[in-house]
Order: C-alpha cells, then sequence, then structure tokens
C-alpha cells in the first residue's frame, strides 16, 4: 500500500495538508456527536458547545507542548520550531490531558459534575481518534517496522507495519462499544473508565510496534503512560462499581423494608 501525495490541494501557494483536514474532520465530528448526546446526560447542546470550544482549544495546545517537552534537546536549538506545527510534532496523549485539565476547570467553575462531562465526552472521543490517525498514513509516520504482511505500506521503500491503521481500527470499534455502553451506564465514570483502560490497552501494544517513540530514558513514554492509565483505570473502576453495588443493595433493602 502506496503513500499518497501529503497535499490535499493548495490555496494561494499555501499548501493544505491531508493530516489537517482529518485532524479537524476528526476533532468536529467528535463535538457534533457529543452535543447531539448531550441530553442524554443532562446537560444542554449549548452548555456542551461551550465547553467543547474551551477543551479544544487547551487539547490543541497541550498536543504541542507535549510533544515538545519530550523532545527539548531538539526545540532548544531553535525556539522558533515550536511554532512550525506544520513540520509535525503532536502528541495525543498531551491533548488528552490539557483536555481533561480545561474540562476539571470548566466543571468546577460552572459546578457541574466533571464524570458526568468525562462519560458524554470519552464516548465520543474514539471516533476523533480514528479519523485523525490516517494523519499520519498521509505523513507517512507514526508508522512500525519491517513487515512482510499483504497490509503492509511502503515508506522509503520498504514494507512496514501501518500502526496508524491498528490504532485507528480499534478506535473505531472502541466509539461504537463506548457508545453502547454510555447509554446503559450503570455509574457516572463508568464509560470515561472503559475508555481508559481499553485504549491504554491498545496503545501499549502498538506503541511497541513503532519506530518514532518518544522516550523516558530507555522506555517509551507512550507505554509508561498506557500502564499507569491502564492500572489507574482498573482500580478507579473497582472502586466506582462497588460503590454502585452498595447503593443497590441500601436500595434493595428500602424497598423491603417498606413493603413490610
Amino acid at each position: 500500500m502506496p503513500i499518497p501525495n501529503r497535499v490535499a490541494f493548495s490555496v494561494f501557494g499555501i499548501d493544505i495538508l491531508w493530516y489537517g483536514i482529518l485532524v479537524a474532520l476528526g476533532v468536529a465530528l467528535t463535538v457534533i456527536v457529543t452535543c447531539k448526546r448531550a441530553p442524554k446526560h443532562g446537560i444542554s447542546a449549548d452548555k456542551c458547545l461551550n465547553y467543547a470550544v474551551i477543551i479544544v482549544l487547551c487539547g490543541m495546545v497541550g498536543l504541542r507542548v507535549y510533544y515538545v517537552l519530550f523532545n527539548l534537546s531538539y526545540y532548544s536549538e531553535d525556539w522558533m520550531r515550536v511554532f512550525r506545527v506544520r513540520e509535525g510534532g503532536l502528541a495525543i496523549h498531551g491533548g488528552l490531558i490539557f483536555g481533561v485539565l480545561a474540562l476539571l476547570v470548566c466543571c468546577r467553575f460552572w459546578k457541574d459534575s466533571p464524570l458526568n462531562f468525562m462519560d458524554l465526552g470519552f464516548a465520543s472521543v474514539p471516533l476523533g481518534q480514528a479519523i485523525g490517525r490516517w494523519g499520519n498514513y498521509f505523513n507517512s509516520e507514526a508508522h512500525g517496522g519491517p513487515t512482510d504482511l499483504p497490509w503492509a505500506i511502503t515508506v522509503d521503500g520498504m514494507k512496514v507495519h501501518p500502526t496508524f491503521l491498528y490504532e485507528s481500527i480499534w478506535c473505531f470499534l472502541l466509539f461504537f462499544f463506548l457508545i453502547w455502553i454510555d447509554n446503559r451506564r450503570k455509574f457516572t465514570g463508568q464509560t470515561f473508565l472503559l475508555y481508559t483502560i481499553l485504549y491504554s490497552l491498545e496503545r501499549f501494544f502498538v506503541e511497541g510496534l513503532r519506530t518514532d517513540s518518544l522516550m523516558i530514558g530507555s522506555l517509551r513514554q507512550a507505554q509508561v503512560f498506557s500502564v499507569v492509565a491502564f492500572v489507574g483505570g482498573i482500580v478507579a473502576y473497582v472502586i466506582l462499581y462497588r460503590r454502585y453495588k452498595r447503593g443497590e443493595a441500601l436500595k434493595r433493602v428500602d424497598v423491603s423494608e417498606d413493603g413490610s
């Protein structure tokens, strides 16, 4: 599978890249789906959009800041490189972290439930990731090492793992699963924690195939982050699930006493 032209079209001599188009499309669809589903969480579409604007802006900053922090030696040689986003250099974990922090601040200011908003938002986030990952394909980046598999892509004359494709497929499946779960969630925080657990599981293994990982010493940053998020997600899920079960048990006791 060869790599297509990274330039979609040009306007007044400025090349419009497929990467930017796909990332923007992913973000837009995530916001649309989230606002459409907001009433299911007792949130108006207008309020959801207010949150979305702030979270998206902060998330976009986070995508760049996180990448730069793990490449300080490169950017410290010329700090103007930080602003040359068209040259590449975004990290999804940075976007997620900054986005969550922005959401927490907004919820604090507007006195809303953070976990309820996280459930709503993270049910749709995988859709944006699944679409945005195809930008890596057009940029010939975020791929894996050599392989002879039939679905390999060709980069610089070498057949390599299309890791963007693995993550895109997983995120599409995760999106439909989380929407199904969110429509039937048992407790607040369930959808968000399932996203955390399942995305971290996939990212850990796919990251191991990549050749351009951000590093923490000799360790792949995304794998370290995924392990921490996976374990933390499971612990939090168990705690909230037990609280939910205790609450259900108390309700049954109250109903039994009222009926006696």
